[in-house]
């Protein structure tokens, strides 16, 4: 057939007709969409619902870690693909346990403490579909306002209105005292001051209850001494048909350095020396139970395992999946 048959020539004309088309509809602008999904993320543990809610990130400054040189921090920086010229960003998160009877909020972020990039918890749990209102017990691991802010509106009112707020009573010794607070260095008061705005709602309204050592809180609810990152700093065990899950707080603040070596401390440490003993037992403890932990600085959800390789550890994340649908 001739290039000049009449069929030759439509079919050529309506393919340069559908090129330029296609150039016209591909030169349009796409805009693109700049906010990420909301900040949660469910998993079950037996009967218990665990909701991780993400407060936000701040840019970890590597010289705040302490006990390991220049290089070999860069050694394990670059072997995770993180650059830390601007600081390392660091999670900060809460979690939300249902079960059945409480709904449970385990550490309460920043708030309005800290900078625009923290503070999202109860905007996150109201977008997981529970309402700060329902929360019946809130467990502080410790006051660090990173962790305790929250409690409160910037108006004074209390975040939480029904729960009642469970914090060691080592560590309402300390950050709580206004005697001692006047004696810290002025650098350090604010975090004192931050912590006691932080709780006053609860206090006045009778809602702060201090617990001891290894408290069972209620059925599957129980406390673990983890002290050193501050004096009374404290875990939760959460167990539930033959399953265990421990909110570990602040045992790691980078995931990329601390467990390739836990004996790394950070300045914010209260007892260097204790922290990192409790970072170990911890550690191995995970390992040898294989039980499901959930840190406050692990890269968002902060849920997974602690796995041993040789004299160091290595974490590893839950991966993303459905909820079973026979609850």
């Amino acid at each position: 057939m001739s290039l000049k048959h009449p069929l030759i020539r439509s079919i050529g004309l309506a393919a340069a007709g559908l090129t330029l088309f296609s150039s016209f509809a591909q030169a349009q602008p796409v805009p693109r969409q700049q906010e990420q999904v909301p900040g949660y993320y469910r998993m079950n543990l037996g009967e218990f619902e665990v909701t991780a809610l993400y407060d936000g990130y701040v840019d970890l400054d590597p010289a705040l870690l302490k006990g390991i040189d220049a290089d070999n921090l860069q050694t394990l920086f670059t072997r995770m693909f993180v650059s830390a010229d601007d600081g390392v960003q660091t999670a900060v998160n809460a979690y939300l346990v249902n079960t059945g009877t409480e709904l449970i909020l385990v550490d309460v972020g920043a708030a309005q403490c800290f900078g625009p990039t923290l503070g999202n918890v109860a905007s996150n749990l109201k977008a997981s579909g529970y309402t700060v209102e329902q929360v019946s017990m809130v467990l502080l691991t410790h006051l660090h306002p990173d962790h305790a802010c929250g409690l409160r509106n910037s108006d004074g009112s209390a975040t939480y209105p029904n729960a009642t707020v469970h914090v060691p009573r080592a560590e309402a010794a300390y950050w709580l005292d206004e005697e001692l607070t006047a004696t810290m260095p002025d650098s350090a008061q604010p975090f004192f001051k931050m912590a006691q705005a932080a709780v006053e709602p609860y206090v006045a309204q009778k809602r702060l209850q201090k617990y001891g050592r290894d408290t069972e809180l209620m059925p599957g609810v129980r406390t673990v001494p983890t002290n050193g990152h501050t004096p009374g700093h404290n875990a939760y065990l959460f167990q539930s048909e033959g399953q265990d899950l421990m909110v570990w707080g602040d045992i790691v603040h980078s995931h990329t350095v601390q467990f390739a070596r836990p004996d790394v401390t950070i300045e914010f440490d209260v007892d260097s020396e204790a922290a990192l003993a409790t970072r170990k037992d911890v550690f191995n403890e995970a390992a040898r139970n294989r039980f499901w932990v959930a840190g406050a600085h692990l890269p968002f959800p902060g849920l997974g395992h602690v796995r041993r390789e040789g004299a160091a550890f290595s974490w590893v994340p839950l991966e993303f999946g459905p909820l079973r649908s026979d609850r």
